[in-house]
This record gives C-alpha cells, structure tokens and sequence, in this order.
C-alpha cells in the first residue's frame, strides 16, 4: 500500500469518525418534533418572518432555518465542505491521470 493511500485513508476515518460525532451529538427531538406541513405565506406583508430576533439584528431566532443550520449543525457543516471540496480535487486529479494515461 502506497504512502498516499494511506494518507487518505486515514483522512477519511477521521472525517467519518468526526461526522459520527456530529449526529450523535445532535438533539433530534427539536427537529422530530412536528409530524404535520406548515403554510409558509409566499411573500409576507409584514417582517413576522424575519430571521432576527430583535430590533437590532443583533440575534438569530431559535427557529429559522440560519439557526438551525449554523447553529445547531455547524459541526456537521464544516466537515461536510471539506469532504465535497476533496471529492473535486479528487475527481480533477483522477480526470488528469486517465488523460495522461491514454
């Protein structure tokens, strides 16, 4: 076994052990919570559905989908980006190999 396998091999055991972490870590009671649709007005008159919490814009609400998704899934985010920016380096490398190959 090659010295880049390796590398990469160990560097997906990392990226899957930290993943794992990531959704056990995660309260999914708050997500689960809700089994029926709700009607989400198409464009609202009022600033009810703004994202923000107070005048300021200081704060996220607890319940947008900002929240929910740097918040809450932040761990799961960022190795996330780093997992599809190594599969389009990958596939760039592999697409240069088969070039070089023929």
């Amino acid at each position: 076994m090659s010295k880049r396998v390796a590398i990469g091999a160990s560097v997906a055991v990392v990226l899957l052990l930290v993943f794992v972490a990531g959704i056990y870590s995660t309260n999914w009671s708050d997500i689960n919570s809700n089994d029926g649709p709700h009607e989400i007005p198409t464009f609202p008159t009022d600033d009810g559905d703004s994202i923000w919490a107070d005048e300021d814009k200081n704060e996220l609400k607890e319940n947008s989908l900002a929240y929910t998704i740097f918040e809450k899934y932040g761990i799961i985010l960022i190795p996330l980006a780093l997992l599809m920016f190594g599969a389009m380096v990958a596939g760039v490398c592999i697409s240069r190999e088969e070039v070089e190959g023929e």
